[in-house]
């Protein structure tokens, strides 16, 4: 079967970053905000940051917010970004700068993923847990328990899109839980939308896939042989680019969608 998608290399950035984890395209603010773990993956020790990014790679404000964890997914809603630091939904004031709280989250282990919906409820998945929590502006609790190894997530019109142990599920309105694709690599890690029902999905081992929902998976880019990790990526949907960080390799790396 011919391949459909290519990913062809814009630029790549030098080792500036430490253990980036993840990326989130701005689009309103035209930049990358990149979660810097700078230690252990699972240690409360005070070393994460956030660095604001250009669209050509080249830092805007490295260590923009510092004295975080082990900082990894991130949302964006009403000019706050809400970032997954191991144990707490840390929440920043993108215009000022500054952390306006830390909302500890009962339970968790190792917070990994954010998805944010248009009401302002923010999603988390966490690795460890087996759990996905949400945050209602008010209150945390739990919306899925029992999973195997929850991570990327993402909205689609109806449906909370999960990362799961190689697979895609979808859990809908009713509490279903249903399976879009299986047989990825194991460390799926971060997904973003390329159209209805179809996705670039990465895996942390060194693999980034094209997903058409309960149809196909094409894999793009695979790097586990060189051990180039690629961690939760971001999507500039209206340009086709792809940003992926390396995780331990301290890089960004753009790509255009072919």
């Amino acid at each position: 079967k011919a391949q459909q998608h290519g990913l062809t290399k814009l630029w790549e950035t030098d080792t500036v970053f430490r253990t980036p984890e993840s990326v989130l395209f701005d689009g309103k603010g035209k930049r990358l905000f990149v979660s810097n773990i700078d230690g252990a993956p699972a240690e409360k020790d005070g070393k994460g940051f956030i660095s604001i990014v250009g669209l050509d790679g080249k830092p805007i404000s490295l260590a923009w917010i510092k004295g975080l964890n082990a900082p990894k997914g991130m949302g964006i809603y009403k000019n706050k970004l809400y970032v997954a630091d191991l144990t707490e939904l840390v929440v920043i004031d993108i215009k000022q700068g500054t952390i306006i709280e830390k909302i500890p989250v009962e339970g968790a282990v190792f917070l990994n993923d954010i998805v944010i919906d248009n009401k302002g409820i923010v999603f988390v998945s966490d690795t460890r847990s087996f759990n996905i929590y949400q945050y209602d502006q008010e209150r945390v609790s739990v919306t899925m328990r029992n999973l195997k190894r929850p991570n990327g997530l993402l909205m689609n019109e109806k449906d909370l899109l999960i990362l799961d142990n190689g697979s895609l599920l979808a859990l809908n309105l009713n509490g279903q839980l249903l399976q879009l694709m299986e047989g990825m690599d194991p460390s799926t890690d971060g997904i973003e939308r390329v159209k209805a029902d179809e996705y670039l999905v990465s895996a942390w081992e060194g693999v980034i896939y094209y997903v058409v929902a309960n149809k196909t998976k094409e894999i793009l880019l695979d790097t586990r042989k060189e051990k180039k990790n690629t961690a939760d990526i971001g999507y500039d949907a209206k340009n086709r680019v792809l940003y992926v960080p390396t995780f331990f390799g301290n890089k960004l790396v753009a790509y255009k969608l072919d």
